[in-house]
């Protein structure tokens, strides 16, 4: 701008010119730094937020919304009385550790039978990951019921997950525009299944049982066999009748689709630790540590290296050497079939 004045004219730091020409240098030097910004929002692989669903919305990519977690609850009291639907249950709040009660609302009514027990499902009312608690976790019933003394989970409750992650929507982004579906070749089904809320991952199996047949495997959020409520949701959406095309799946297609087999992948080890350190710890880490590696795993690669567990064992800093490592009873990888998800089993450690 300076080079544009007239050479006559005194340019100096401070002189009139200068500081008439400053604010507006300013501001355009702003506008290139936001030009490049908006260019860098533009593309999926280097947007966020709201940019990058805009983005995977043009192609028909639409963010997976939170689901909430489901299961069943016993209810024990008097023989004969009715428990309706919406009820609601909880797990206690915990002043010392400040954690919050969830609450859950079962989804179908029931009536104690003669032993004065009924199993019914429950969904958790706030969606997300909180809402996954373990066998007992709840045992407060919120409403007041005549006849009922006493309420839990008899199983863990499943299938919670968190709004879709912008790393999440990505990936799904970047198969639908790489690997385009076509007519309901694997790449359709694949994305189709992710499609669903709760879905993470799936497999798929044609001719599995014959011409016209196809097989979709699906993981949940976290990488394990989800529950029947998003089998079922899937299953809708691809193919709610055998092929009648009335879903997503072509006409003449017959579509089954199911969990997950977990595959237990139990440890035994033992450990020569530090001084203070404490197996208990050492095990929350080497758990902690082996549940992220069985997660990268998860219907990309079937194989658990028997090396790569090892090497969780030397990464924790208490442990100092480690002998008798078997991973379910022998010292080999283990592979996972299509299909198949490799979890967390048993995990032994002594000193």
């Amino acid at each position: 701008m300076l080079d544009l004045v007239p050479s006559d004219v005194d340019k100096s730091e401070s002189s009139f010119i200068w500081d008439s020409l400053s604010p507006a240098a300013f501001q355009l030097y702003e506008a290139s730094i936001w030009a490049q910004e908006i260019l860098r929002r533009g593309f999926a692989e280097t947007t966020f937020g709201p940019y990058l669903r805009l983005r995977c919305e043009e192609h028909g990519v639409i963010p997976r919304v939170a689901v909430s977690a489901a299961g069943s609850i016993k209810i024990i009291g008097v023989v004969g009385t009715v428990i309706p639907i919406g009820v609601l249950v909880a797990t206690p709040a915990d002043d010392i550790t400040a954690t919050s009660s969830i609450e859950y609302e079962t989804t179908a009514a029931a009536t104690l039978n003669s032993l004065g027990e009924a199993v019914i499902p429950i969904k958790a009312i706030v969606p997300g990951t909180a809402g996954n608690v373990p066998i007992g976790a709840i045992s407060v019933l919120v409403n007041s019921l005549t006849g009922v003394t006493s309420v839990t989970n008899t199983a863990a409750t499943t299938g919670g997950a968190a709004e879709e992650s912008d790393e999440s929507l990505l990936a799904r982004f970047l198969i639908k525009v790489r690997q385009p579906g076509t007519s309901g070749n694997k790449a359709d089904y694949m994305q189709w299944a992710l499609d669903i809320p709760g879905v993470s991952r799936a497999q798929v199996k044609p001719l599995w049982s014959g011409p016209g047949t196809v097989k979709v495997y699906i993981l949940d959020a976290d990488k394990r066999a989800p529950n029947p409520t998003i089998v079922a949701a899937v299953q809708n959406y691809i193919a709610p009748s055998a092929g009648q095309g009335e879903g997503k799946s072509p006409i003449g297609a017959n579509v089954t689709v199911v969990a997950a087999t977990e595959i237990p992948i139990n440890i035994s080890v033992t450990l020569t630790l530090a001084s203070g350190a404490t197996i208990g710890e050492v095990k929350a880490t080497f758990e902690a540590g082996l549940k992220t590696y069985l997660q990268q795993l998860a219907f990309v690669d079937p194989l658990v290296r028997y090396t790569r567990i090892s090497a969780i064992l030397l990464d924790i800093p208490p442990i100092i050497d480690f002998a008798n490592l078997t991973v379910n009873g022998n010292e080999f990888n283990v592979e996972a079939l299509l299909g198949e998800v490799a979890v967390i089993g048993t995990v032994t450690m002594s000193e």
